[in-house]
């Protein structure tokens, strides 16, 4: 990515990385504003760093890492919303994401930003190795430990593989 600000390479690399990051966003919070604004706020913090990230070759990551981050920052802060006329289905769903939301919480931070990075935010081990400034082996060891945690914790039979849990 260029480094300057002024010849339009924040602009192409918001333009790229806005949805992703607000995809991700909602994908922690559920909710489109909330992601949005958490999105908005990831970008307003490269643009701040612009001079120093623009350049970087993990860039995506590190937005994806700060939204993440930002994310479940939002998460903790937030009231779930209880709505008595919602479709069953949809309370389901809400019920789903709350328990998925509180076993992320649950789990040690570095597994937690693994786990998030590398599913919610669908970054290879590499790209989530550059973003977390570990090696390889270290992500995938935190990305496996976190998902078992996470099947134990939501009641997962873990015979199965590790791809069993579908954190998307």
């Amino acid at each position: 990515m260029n480094d300057s600000v002024g010849d339009g390479g924040f602009e192409k690399a918001f333009d790229a990385l806005f949805p992703r990051a607000a995809r991700l966003a909602h994908r922690i919070l559920g909710e489109q504003a909330a992601a949005e604004d958490v999105a908005a706020e990831a970008l307003a913090r490269t643009y701040a760093r612009w001079r120093k990230v623009g350049s970087l070759s993990y860039l995506d990551a590190w937005v994806l890492r700060v939204t993440a981050n930002l994310a479940i920052d939002a998460s903790r802060r937030r009231v779930p919303e209880q709505r008595a006329d919602a479709p069953l289905n949809m309370e389901e769903a809400a019920v789903l994401r709350h328990a998925l939301g509180h076993a992320l919480r649950s789990l040690p931070p570095r597994q937690r930003e693994a786990v998030a990075l590398r599913y919610l935010s669908d970054l290879t081990e590499a790209e989530v190795a550059d973003a977390m400034g570990l090696s390889a082996g270290t992500v995938h060891t935190h990305v496996r430990r976190g998902l078992v945690a996470l099947r134990v914790r939501l009641g997962y039979d873990l015979e199965g593989t590790e791809d069993a849990v579908d954190l998307a």
